[in-house]
């Protein structure tokens, strides 16, 4: 009966010793970490994430989903106004709502059990609710970004994501691109450049110079007439006529959205050069809208140097380019008629 037992302990403390070896490895692997978000701040993340919760816009679910991660988001604000992203990931038609920016519902985000949450740099108040509930929160953009910092956005989800690899991947992308319109657009004289104006929303609303009215213009090659305003939206008829751009861009983003015949029939801009000759331009749409910062953005630059410069980028085949960049960062190309209706947005409203 002695040796019995004496077999028994060395047993048991055999298991015991087994199993911490195993837990040891285990919280070695699962190791917590510290990345820095886009706000500056150093979170203290789990070691592997499995389990992502989203409350902004902005792009945030279309840089998880380029990332691989598609799966790993547990809740999101509702995604049927990208209904092309819908087709791509059909779960996120159904994914668990817990708010977004400030508006959060902290009890819906604790039932989600999130290892992290990716939350906008803008709601202070809805991030500082999530983590005094003990949810490690971690800051993206969402629209404040230009080209380097959605770069560096792109390499720190990489890292919290753990991959590096992909993020790097489309880093890469992303520099090939912007080389490419650099070097054909560099020779350009300043005179011959095409003076464009950004509309928003309503005729006399614009973005000075936020991303959608500069990084998206300056890098395709044109000028924003409106970049003297800063970061000022509204401007005034006298303005606008004085500027006289050559070209108008539409962006179908906010509210009703206006169309070309809109902008064309409108009583103060029917004498602006770019109504006259007729180049208005409705901005194209995809997963994610191409005047706004995301990973998609670089393909709205391709599309606007084109749209300016014709002759330039005779070789760059749109379509192509777009069901290219899908099949490498999405994972799935769309079917051709939904990437005709990207550079189509609003259809029979045009």
């Amino acid at each position: 009966m002695v040796r019995m037992q004496g077999r028994w302990k060395k047993a048991v403390w055999g298991v015991l010793a087994a199993g911490w070896v195993l837990l040891a490895a285990g919280a070695a692997l699962a190791a917590p970490r510290i990345v820095t978000d886009m706000g500056g701040r150093k979170v203290t993340v789990p070691g592997e994430i499995r389990r992502v919760l989203i409350t902004c816009y902005g792009g945030a679910t279309h840089e998880v989903a380029v990332l691989g991660c598609a799966d790993r988001i547990v809740g999101q604000p509702d995604m049927k106004r990208f209904p092309a992203l819908v087709d791509l990931f059909p779960r996120f038609a159904k994914s668990p709502d817990a708010g977004s920016f400030d508006n959060v519902n902290v009890e819906e985000a604790l039932k989600l059990k999130p290892h992290v949450v990716i939350a906008s740099v803008t709601a202070s108040k809805g991030n500082k609710q999530l983590e005094e509930a003990g949810l490690p929160v971690v800051q993206v953009l969402t629209g404040r970004a230009d080209v380097p910092k959605l770069l560096q956005e792109f390499r720190m989800l990489g890292d919290l994501l753990g991959q590096e690899k992909r993020a790097a991947r489309l880093v890469a992308y992303w520099e090939r691109k912007l080389k490419l319109l650099a070097d054909r657009t560099a020779s350009i004289p300043q005179k011959d450049r095409k003076r464009v104006y950004y509309l928003l929303g309503d005729f006399l609303h614009t973005n000075g110079s936020a991303w959608w009215g500069e990084a998206l213009i300056r890098t395709a090659g044109g000028i924003n007439v409106a970049s003297e305003l800063g970061k000022v939206r509204e401007v005034n008829a006298e303005q606008l006529l004085a500027w006289n751009p050559e070209v108008v861009l539409i962006s179908p983003n906010e509210g009703r959205p206006l169309t070309k015949a809109d902008v064309a029939g409108h009583p103060q801009l029917r004498n602006l050069r770019a109504v006259k000759e007729g180049n208005l331009h409705t901005c194209p749409i995809g997963a994610f809208w191409w005047d706004r910062p995301s990973p998609e953005a670089v393909l709205g630059f391709l599309w606007l140097a084109k749209t300016l410069y014709p002759e330039r980028f005779l070789d760059v085949d749109l379509k192509k380019e777009t069901r290219d960049f899908y099949a490498a960062f999405y994972g799935s190309a769309p079917a051709d008629a939904r990437i005709e209706g990207f550079f189509d947005p609003l259809g029979s409203r045009r």
